[in-house]
């Protein structure tokens, strides 16, 4: 899932967003959080729409299968 964990990381940053912030925002722990972002672990589905949602963007995107 590399690519899911770069485009959540960019469109964090980009937003100017802190791990804490996005896992505030998505209502789970921060070491959840940091876990997708280290690909250690994947998203539920509904935080996964919620990332989405946040970000303004498909889930396709998120994945890697279109572009925004």
């Amino acid at each position: 899932m590399k690519v899911f964990e770069k485009n959540i990381t960019e469109l964090r940053k980009l937003n100017k967003l802190t791990q804490r912030q996005m896992a505030e925002k998505l209502g789970i722990t921060q070491p959840s959080y940091i876990r997708y972002e280290n690909g250690t672990s994947e998203p539920k589905q509904e935080v996964l729409v919620k990332i989405a949602d946040i970000f303004d963007v498909s889930i396709d995107y998120l994945l890697g299968r279109a572009d925004i």
